[in-house]
């Protein structure tokens, strides 16, 4: 007998509006996260800590637990803390670092993980991924999706304007991310989630196409939107390939290489995926790219983040390492470091065009 439907991971809800942390004590009482109230809280000591403020009054039965930072064991040392306290479940109330760890440590007691985003920095608030420093650098860790999202537009217009950016730059690489995947399925025969790759496709188109600014509502909206959209298609595929192509290798090849100088990872990625949209020859779609980068103040060449040429030469040649066994443009091509560096100056070209 044929299998008709699949059932998808995702948040049982999603709150994306101005305004929607002023009754996260009842949205979580009414979808039965947490009738009781007790809830584990994990919070940075800046953005959270200021927002723990407002909020303790209405969750009188929450715990509080500071994170220090995006580490392994800094998550270890939050779930075991929490272990004792007989929650219902475990809200991350921060940035990338603070849900990330948040994530792990629910997935290590067992409860659900309710991810309260006070930044659209990337697409992981709501990923089947926990991305930690380790001491082998940076690990990738699967855990369960969040059971619910909140994402409050008035708290992310405070957030610093260069975390909205960052997931601009992050959502956008989710189409050169996709077209890699498509042409490993041409090319090696990977298979390809259909479904998971529309998901992630039309959150980036969404973004490369709208045209307000990182002051719009309507935009604000729509990237969240896309980043919630693109950590969804995540867990249908069953991993990054979605949003991970060879604008994410370029990417962590930049963390590796120059550990201390690293931009954000969505200017990182939006900059990768620009060069390699050009290096399949797709014009149209990598001037689209540098112009709305440009548009919301993103860079388009290593310089604008302190690179020189010939670092993010290094950068793409070493890229592939980065990620053994994913097929993108880079494999495909397999370029010298004097055909990545003719590449970049026909790019750099097409930039000043």
């Amino acid at each position: 007998m044929p299998v008709l439907t699949r059932l998808i991971p995702s948040p049982v809800v999603v709150d994306i509006s101005a305004g929607a942390l002023d009754d996260l004590a009842g949205l979580l009482a009414d979808q039965r996260i947490s009738a009781s109230g007790k809830l584990a809280v994990a919070i940075s000591g800046g953005s959270g800590a200021r927002l723990r403020e407002r909020l303790a009054p209405a969750l009188p039965g929450a715990d509080w637990y500071e994170v220090g930072g995006g580490t392994l064991d800094e998550a270890i040392k939050l779930g075991d803390a929490m272990k004792k306290g007989h929650y219902d479940a475990v809200v991350g109330l921060g940035g990338g670092k603070i849900i990330d760890c948040a994530k792990y440590a629910a997935a290590r007691i067992g409860l659900p993980l309710v991810a309260v985003a006070t930044n659209l920095s990337h697409d992981g608030l709501c990923s089947p991924v926990a991305t930690l420093d380790n001491d082998a650098g940076r690990g990738s860790y699967g855990v369960p999706n969040p059971i619910a999202v909140v994402i409050d537009l008035d708290v992310i217009r405070e957030a610093p304007v260069r975390f909205v950016r960052s997931g601009i730059g992050d959502a956008i690489s989710n189409i050169s991310a996709v077209a890699d995947w498509e042409l490993s399925h041409r090319e090696t025969g990977e298979d390809i989630d259909g479904l998971a790759a529309a998901m992630a496709r039309q959150a980036g188109e969404a973004v490369l196409r709208h045209p307000g600014g990182v002051g719009d509502d309507g935009f604000l909206q729509v990237l969240a939107e896309g980043l919630v959209l693109t950590g969804i298609s995540m867990s249908v595929a069953g991993d990054s390939r979605p949003a991970s192509g060879a604008c994410h290798e370029i990417n962590h090849a930049f963390d590796l290489l120059f550990p201390k100088r690293a931009a954000s990872h969505g200017e990182q990625c939006g900059l990768g995926a620009a060069f390699a949209t050009h290096l399949r020859g797709d014009k149209e779609t990598c001037g689209l790219m540098i112009e709305v980068l440009r548009r919301h103040g993103l860079p388009v060449t290593p310089g604008e983040i302190g690179f020189s040429d010939e670092e993010f030469v290094e950068a793409v040649a070493y890229a592939p390492r980065t990620r053994p066994g994913r097929y993108t443009i880079l494999e495909h091509l397999d370029l010298s470091t004097d055909q990545i560096r003719d590449a970049y100056a026909d790019y750099a070209q097409a930039v000043r065009s």
